[in-house]
């Protein structure tokens, strides 16, 4: 076993890795979490409208 066969077998790991990445981030399962943490933003729109109003009345 030489440096190449390291190589290939280093790039087939990742190749792998990656692909089992990516079906797991698309996987149906992980819709659900995704979109809340995408949604996490607007959740508390109150504390939002308060916190500019009060920078606001700063200036």
């Amino acid at each position: 076993m030489d440096i190449n066969d390291l190589r290939g077998l280093s790039t087939a790991f990742m190749l792998v890795s990656f692909i089992g990445l990516v079906v797991w981030a698309y996987g149906r399962k992980q819709k659900t979490p995704f979109e809340d943490a995408a949604n996490l933003p607007f959740a508390d729109r109150e504390v939002a409208e308060r916190t500019r109003s009060e920078v606001l009345d700063r200036e």
